[in-house]
C-alpha cells in the first residue's frame, strides 16, 4: 500500500475503555454494597458522552468535561446517588488510568520502523498524554480534535490533521474499530484500515462488527495490520544495515590482530 503514515484512532481502538471504566463502577458500586448490571451502565455512560461530542465545532468544553457531565447524569438516572462527589471525580479520571489492547504495543513498534505513526482522537490532550505513558506507547505525535476545534467525523477534523503532518489526506492511512470514523476519513481522501474490536462494548458486541466494504484493509488485530504494512524483512533491514556498519568499522581493526595473532603462533611453531 503506497501511504507515507499512519493515524490511529485511540478510544476503543487502542484502548480498552469498556473494561477500566466498568471496573471503577463496580469498585465504587461494591464499597456502598450496590449491585448494578455494571455493563450497561459503563455502555450508557459511554453513549451519552459520544453523543454529545461527536461532530462538535468549536465547543466551549473537550472531552474530559463531557465525561463529568455524563457521569452526573448517569448517577441520577441509575440510583447511584450514594456516590460521593469524590468518588465521582474518580470515575470520570478513570478514563486517564486506561488500559490498551494487549496487541497494540508491539505491532505499533513495528509499524513506526517505516511508518510515522500518529494517535488521532476525540479524547482530550492531557487523557492522551497520560494513558499512553501508563501503556508505554510512543507515538511519532498526538492529534486531538480538541486541538482542532471540530470532532470527528466532521471533514475539518480530517483535513486539518493531515494538514498538520504534511502530507495529502491520499498519504495517510486511518486506522479504527468504527466505520463512522473510517468512513468520514475515506470521504476525504484518505485509505482506511478497519481493525476489529469485538469486547470493545463488553458483552453488549460492538456496533459495528463489521467493516464498511470500502475499507482498503480488514484485520482481527494489529497484529496482522503491521505484517501486512512492514512485513518481517522490512523489519530487518535496519538491523541488516547496523550489521554492515559494524562490520566496516571493525575490519580495519580486526585485520591487524589476526596478523599478529598468526605470527605470535609461529614463533611457537619451528
Amino acid at each position: 500500500m503506497d501511504i507515507k503514515a499512519i493515524a490511529v484512532d485511540t478510544g476503543g481502538t487502542v484502548l480498552d475503555w469498556h473494561s477500566g471504566v466498568r471496573v471503577a463502577f463496580r469498585r465504587t458500586g461494591g464499597a456502598h454494597r450496590l449491585q448494578r448490571d455494571w455493563h450497561s451502565i459503563t455502555n450508557d455512560y459511554r453513549r451519552r458522552a459520544m453523543k454529545r461530542i461527536v461532530g462538535q465545532v468549536g465547543p466551549k468544553f473537550n472531552m474530559d468535561d463531557v465525561h463529568r457531565s455524563c457521569l452526573s447524569q448517569v448517577v441520577a438516572d441509575h440510583g447511584l446517588q450514594a456516590f460521593s462527589e469524590q468518588e465521582r471525580g474518580q470515575l470520570a479520571d478513570s478514563w486517564h488510568r486506561l488500559h490498551a489492547w494487549p496487541d497494540f504495543a508491539d505491532a505499533l513498534a513495528r509499524m513506526r520502523t517505516r511508518f510515522p505513526v500518529v494517535s488521532f482522537s476525540m479524547l482530550p490532550v492531557a487523557l492522551l498524554v497520560a494513558v499512553s505513558r501508563r501503556n508505554d506507547i510512543a507515538w511519532d505525535a498526538v492529534i486531538s480534535c480538541e486541538m482542532i476545534g471540530a470532532y470527528k467525523p466532521n471533514p475539518e477534523a480530517y483535513l486539518q490533521a493531515a494538514e498538520w503532518m504534511n502530507l495529502l489526506p491520499a498519504d495517510i492511512l486511518m486506522v479504527a474499530c468504527h466505520n463512522f470514523d473510517l468512513n468520514a476519513a475515506r470521504a476525504c481522501g484518505f485509505k482506511t484500515a478497519f481493525a476489529r474490536r469485538p469486547d470493545e462494548w463488553g458483552p453488549e458486541g460492538p456496533p459495528d462488527p463489521t467493516a464498511h466494504p470500502d475499507c482498503d484493509i480488514v484485520v482481527d488485530e494489529f497484529t496482522a495490520l503491521a505484517q501486512a504494512l512492514v512485513p518481517w524483512r522490512a523489519c530487518l533491514a535496519p538491523l541488516r544495515t547496523v550489521i554492515a556498519t559494524f562490520t566496516r568499522v571493525l575490519m580495519p581493526i580486526s585485520d591487524p590482530l589476526r596478523c599478529g595473532f598468526r605470527a605470535a603462533s609461529g614463533a611457537h611453531n619451528p
